[in-house]
């Protein structure tokens, strides 16, 4: 399986975000999702042709990353997959996280903060 990566394309003024809106609407094939002040551009020449032209137009106002969506069964244990899991579908929404992991025998959220993906 081919993993896709992107570039993402983050804008931090109100200018910034019209031309990042701009680029988008002209060139939807390049567009993988937008959501605003961001987009998720295919890792193309063209795309990163685009994204750099935002920089140079803008300055610090754009951040240009490279990243591949998140693959939860090949990042996270399926402990951690399960105490989500059970912890949306818990029957008093108001219950803190860290109360219902220990009464369900689920990892404790400080245990959680110190391990790594």
């Amino acid at each position: 399986m081919k993993r896709r990566v992107v570039l993402l394309v983050v804008t931090y003024s109100r200018a910034a975000r019209g031309s990042l809106r701009n680029v988008c609407r002209t060139h939807e094939e390049t567009v993988v999702r937008r959501f605003g002040r961001v987009a998720l551009l295919h890792e193309t020449a063209f795309a990163a042709f685009q994204a750099l032209r935002l920089r140079a137009k803008h300055g610090s106002d754009v951040q240009i990353e490279r990243t591949e969506p998140f693959n939860e069964f090949e990042a996270v244990d399926e402990e951690v997959r399960v105490a989500a899991r059970a912890y949306e579908e818990r029957e008093t929404p108001s219950l803190p996280y860290a109360t219902f992991a220990a009464r369900n025998d689920h990892p404790e959220p400080e245990d959680l903060r110190d391990r790594e993906l």
